[in-house]
């Protein structure tokens, strides 16, 4: 090559890049999600966002949220929450209850049929958790995760933000 000594150019190490585990985290995300998905729909039972809702909201003061709270508790979008809310309410899983002092505001409730309906839903995706998840883990892994999946949130929603 023209104007380059070999001499003059040192050999360097080969680098290699340590994988990136973005993408298998949403490989395994989303394969699990679908894989309890299909549990969930085998057993006549609603999807994992209406569980989710219903678990929120059982957490919840008074098991009632703002609609703007429950769509931050739950990591849905607002429109896609009051769709949920709108099909949850039609099977008298939630209620809804205007805020007195604000005429645009509403709670989401939780009803008797929605507790109901949280624990059939446990019953199938407890389970699927273990065999999917937990039962991939040793403790020591399990707790390591755990671990970094809060320094992760705490990375978007800042230290000490309200989880889970």
């Amino acid at each position: 090559m023209a104007g380059s000594n070999p001499r003059t150019r040192k050999s360097e190490p080969k680098r290699t890049k340590a994988p990136s585990a973005w993408p298998v985290f949403l490989i395994a995300h989303d394969s699990l999600v679908a894989h309890i998905e299909d549990r969930l729909r085998e057993s006549g039972l609603p999807e994992l966002s209406w569980y989710t809702v219903l678990w929120v909201l059982h957490r919840a003061p008074d098991q009632r949220l703002r609609m703007h709270e429950l769509s931050d508790a739950a990591v849905i979008t607002r429109s896609n929450l009051t769709r949920l809310v709108d099909r949850m309410e039609k099977a008298a899983l939630v209620s809804r209850e205007r805020v007195s002092n604000d005429r645009r505001g509403s709670y989401a409730c939780l009803t008797q049929a929605g507790r109901e309906m949280k624990s059939k839903i446990w019953r199938v995706y407890g389970p699927a958790i273990q065999e999917y998840f937990t039962k991939q883990l040793s403790p020591e892994e399990n707790a390591m995760l755990h671990d970094i999946m809060l320094r992760l949130i705490d990375g978007v929603r800042g230290p000490n933000s309200e989880i889970c």
